[in-house]
């Protein structure tokens, strides 16, 4: 689904963004955080080879059989036009945005990728994913999305009609963000759960870099002797987000002295 690039053309890049967690905290914000977005990828396409959103670019998401949320259609006209113009863009399902089915794929041309995989980027090995559910702990949201993943689930929700399940779904979505909030924007040093979860990964298989969201905390960490960890924060604060030029793996920041 993900095809490796073996060699990255000269003045080519590969970018990757994730958590833009629109649809909070209000109509207003998120529209504006939705317009920078589409800013960002207007500048980005200019030189890109592909591009990874890694989760959680919703704040709830459900595909009904012939409804979706209302809304981010500045965002999905721009999708299907970097698409369209053959360069690949590849979604990641986060916690938030678990439920995309074949929208995406159908309308846009965009794969949707459910778990961390590996993969080759000019002369570097990526290991990359969304995050959630990885590492110790957690236990009560790894039963959870357990349910939430389950097909019979998904078939009962799709029962409820959109105009009160999108509902339901969003007053939940905003209710577990703003009980999280503060823990996601602290570092957790040693107890950091992504960085246990790639050294397990790193002692079975190495990894130049790995790259996750979920965390809301831009990271860059050293994994063993040979290998980096780069969380790639969030939209709502940071707006943070990392570039690959064939050599370097960066974390930057978009109009960071900007509204």
């Amino acid at each position: 689904m993900i095809t490796p690039i073996d060699t990255l053309p000269a003045g080519k890049k590969v970018y990757f963004a994730s958590d833009f967690h629109l649809g909070v905290p209000t109509r207003e914000k998120s529209l504006a955080r939705e317009k920078k977005i589409v800013r960002w990828l207007d500048q980005v396409k200019q030189d890109a080879q592909a591009i990874y959103l890694l989760g959680d670019i919703f704040d709830f998401w459900f595909e009904y059989r012939h409804a979706i949320p209302r809304g981010f259609i500045r965002l999905q006209g721009k999708l299907a036009e970097i698409s369209d113009s053959g360069i690949p863009i590849y979604l990641f399902t986060g916690n938030h945005d678990m439920w995309m089915f074949d929208y995406f794929p159908k309308e846009l041309n965009i794969p949707i990728i459910r778990k961390p995989v590996s993969t080759q980027i000019g002369p570097h090995t990526f290991y990359i994913g969304h995050g959630d559910g990885l590492g110790p702990k957690d236990y009560t949201y790894k039963v959870l999305k357990r349910v939430f993943a389950n097909k019979g689930a998904q078939w009962l929700f799709a029962r409820v009609h959109p105009n009160l399940g999108i509902g339901l779904a969003n007053f939940w979505s905003r209710k577990s963000r703003l009980q999280n909030t503060v823990k996601d924007e602290k570092f957790l040093g040693d107890d950091e759960w992504l960085v246990h979860y790639c050294n397990h990964v790193e002692k079975r298989q190495h990894h130049d870099f790995y790259v996750f969201g979920h965390r809301h905390l831009p990271l860059d960490l050293p994994i063993g002797e040979k290998s980096r960890y780069l969380n790639l924060g969030e939209w709502v604060n940071f707006c943070s987000y990392a570039v690959y030029d064939g050599q370097q793996l960066t974390l930057t920041y978009f109009e960071k002295d900007q509204a």
